[in-house]
């Protein structure tokens, strides 16, 4: 555990917590580490979840597949995101969507009830994560009323605008990577793929952006 101490320093659960203390606090929290080839299943839809999980390394996409096989992706975990807190409460229910690894990745599963019960030993930066754990948990909400104001859009054009625009202002450029393939976009906004390949040719001959497979200038 000790090769993710960095990573895990600059995630925002341990935000403000140094290296020495982040290692005391993973015996503390009740720390497991669990590693998942590109493809396997990290979590899946129906199981109980009383960990908050952080990815160490390697990225990871949540997503449903309906009866019928088609494949909705509802967002994308990178390195040093926290995932699963939204059943951290004891009647949350079982897991509404699968997690899967799409890439080789390491995983860390703190049990909850640790997290947020302070511990006999008293570490000095436990009420630090609990506040960061709150944090955290408010900033992806922001995450999802942004992709509800995504999805609503109309038309195939003005979900694209929107979450290329979104991006562009979370990556502080207008040259932006985004984490999905086309398959993958067209999956996370919920449109067909050829229509939306066909769109983005027209944007770009347009003028209003160049692309090249992930990655993006918005003009």
């Amino acid at each position: 555990m000790k090769e993710f101490i960095p990573e895990l320093m600059r995630t925002k659960l341990f935000a403000g917590v140094g290296g020495e203390d982040v290692l005391s606090m993973l015996t503390c929290l009740g720390a497991r580490l669990h590693t998942y080839k590109k493809g396997e299943y990290v979590l899946r839809q129906g199981e109980h979840l009383s960990d908050i999980v952080v990815l160490a390394e390697g990225s990871l996409h949540i997503q449903k597949d309906d009866y019928w096989g088609n494949r909705s992706i509802l967002g994308s975990i990178g390195v040093g995101e926290i995932f699963g807190e939204a059943y951290a409460a004891p009647e949350s229910g079982a897991l509404l969507n699968d997690v899967i690894a799409v890439e080789n990745s390491s995983v860390f599963f703190f049990d909850v009830k640790r997290i947020i019960t302070t511990c006999s030993s008293a570490c000095r930066f436990h009420t630090m994560v609990v506040q960061n754990l709150f944090y955290a948990v408010s900033e992806k909400n922001r995450g999802l009323v942004q992709k509800l104001d995504c999805i609503s859009r109309r038309t195939t054009r003005e979900k694209l605008i929107t979450y290329l625009s979104e991006e562009a202002k979370k990556q502080k450029s207008a040259e932006i990577t985004i984490p999905f393939n086309r398959q993958q976009l067209a999956d996370y906004l919920s449109v067909d793929r050829s229509a939306m390949s066909n769109e983005l040719c027209r944007m770009r001959d347009e003028g209003l952006l160049e692309f090249q497979k992930n990655r993006f200038r918005l003009c």
